[in-house]
């Protein structure tokens, strides 16, 4: 029998991948290359639809894949990160949704189980990447009309298990409800993984979920402070929980101890290459990222760790170096409350 991840957790610190943007700007890809043969002719600019070349470019993205499991990832997410009827609607391509989970999950799984295969005492797992959407439910876009919301929970639900249903068809191990600035729309997206699995009688996939800490008040954006967060998803059962995105992880070091003592189950995180200078740019260098990792993972705060923003390979490398000698993060017995 091979390891499942619940395995691989108990047994050591597991390392997601780092940014996919990061890797797909180095490629310095036009429009046409977005395009390929068979959108040749669509009719709106599709030049950044990351997502898009998972059906038009996957020699591309595969070989992103596969630079972050040589660099030692355990964990390689799907090119997925908008790849809903929401956000889609951007390029007008909401009826490709499906397909390019399916894809984007097809390239993620060829590249982990020729990895796993190299080293079958190192299994590889693809985490179905599934991001915020462009609109929320927690939030009006409208300043003169708080109570607008531009989509409504039903919405979302159903764009989501569209997403659920073409990360699973296409191979995905876990699912990662990732980059969660409002709880509301994880929330959507955790009722509808249950409900896909329910419904169709499957297994469930284990669920990992990330949120974003937006700024130094240490609340998401839509106002939770990190123990809020946690209990409002807490419900689902997931396999992890962490942060990623928004902050580097100087700024992060304090979240993560504080959800390492709260979690009753994993603690993930994947912080961006520091913050981002005056031109948008990420400057952190592997060692230095490595070396604020590594302190985490003597401090017992971790069980999986990877990067966002700004985050290579020989980022990933150095991390997965920093911390292999470190124990995994052991779970807290929490007593419960019969109040």
């Amino acid at each position: 029998m091979s390891k499942t991840i619940q395995d691989c957790l108990k047994e050591r610190i597991l390392i997601i991948d780092g940014a996919m943007g990061t890797m797909i700007q180095r490629h310095k890809l036009e429009e046409a290359d977005y395009r390929g043969e068979r959108f040749k002719d669509w009719h709106t600019d599709v030049k950044g639809n990351n997502d898009l070349l998972s059906i038009t470019q996957p020699q591309i993205i595969e070989g992103i894949h596969k630079q972050y499991l040589e660099a030692g990832a355990d964990i390689i997410e799907t090119n997925t990160f908008s790849s809903t009827t929401i956000a889609q609607a951007d390029y007008d391509m909401q009826a490709l949704a499906y397909e390019l989970n399916v894809a984007s999950a097809q390239c993620a799984r060829r590249a982990a189980d020729e990895y796993t295969k190299k080293d079958p005492s190192k299994p590889r797992f693809v985490a179905g990447a599934i991001g915020p959407l462009n609109k929320t439910l927690s939030l009006s876009p409208d300043v003169n009309n708080p109570g607008y919301r531009a989509v409504t929970f039903d919405e979302v639900a159903i764009a989501y298990t569209e997403q659920i249903k073409g990360l699973v068809d296409g191979g995905a191990d876990v699912l990662l409800i990732e980059t969660i600035f409002d709880t509301l729309n994880a929330k959507a997206a955790i009722y509808a993984a249950k409900n896909y699995f329910r419904n169709n009688n499957l297994p469930e996939l284990p669920i990992m979920i990330s949120g974003t800490i937006t700024d130094a008040s240490g609340r998401t954006l839509s106002g939770q402070t990190l123990e809020a967060f946690y209990i409002s998803v807490a419900h689902a059962n997931p396999l992890s929980v962490g942060l990623n995105c928004a902050l580097g992880a100087t700024q992060m070091r304090p979240h993560i101890e504080e959800l390492s003592q709260i979690a009753t189950c994993a603690v993930s995180a994947y912080p961006n290459a520091g913050l981002p200078n005056a031109f948008g740019e990420y400057d952190e260098e592997p060692h230095e990222t490595a070396h604020i990792i590594e302190e985490w993972a003597k401090e017992g705060f971790l069980n999986i760790v990877g990067g966002c923003c700004g985050t290579t390979p020989d980022h990933i490398k150095h991390m997965a170096d920093a911390v292999k000698k470190f124990t995994t993060r052991q779970l807290p017995v929490v007593e419960e409350s019969f109040a």
